[in-house]
């Protein structure tokens, strides 16, 4: 079976996220004042072929960890589903 995976790497929240902080810094000037806090990761988008959906989170997750993030600086969420 294929899945599909959607996969969210964001920065720890402990880490100072310095693209963020610039577009927060940038909302004042488009009239956003109201919008704080910005952070900025990446999203993934990735195809696997699986015996089942759990095999094919466990894939993914190996994915993550070995090559997708960074687990000093960054932190991962993701979701499977079947095409």
């Amino acid at each position: 079976m294929r899945y599909e995976a959607e996969i969210d790497v964001m920065p720890l929240k402990a880490l100072l996220d310095p693209q963020g902080k610039a577009v927060t810094s940038s909302m004042k000037n488009i009239n956003l004042e109201s919008i704080t806090n910005v952070r900025i990761g990446r999203h993934i988008t990735l195809e696997v072929e699986a015996a089942s959906k759990q095999e094919a989170e466990t894939l993914v997750d190996m994915a993550c960890q070995k090559l997708l993030h960074n687990p000093i600086m960054e932190s991962y969420d993701f979701a499977v589903t079947e095409l």
